[in-house]
């Protein structure tokens, strides 16, 4: 059996750093334009980054 977030990766805010598997610690916010963005919980940024 694998752990899922070793398989699934981590997301990084490039705004302040934060890392966390993708899930619940992370928001949500509708733009119409573009679609659902993740949103960062420690600062409000949506420049977020799958590491792989």
């Amino acid at each position: 059996m694998t752990d899922e977030t070793s398989t699934l990766g981590r997301l990084r805010c490039t705004n302040c750093g934060f890392e966390a598997p993708p899930g619940d610690d992370w928001g949500r916010l509708t733009h119409p334009p573009l679609g659902t963005l993740t949103q960062c919980p420690g600062c409000g940024s949506t420049n977020v980054h799958n590491l792989g």
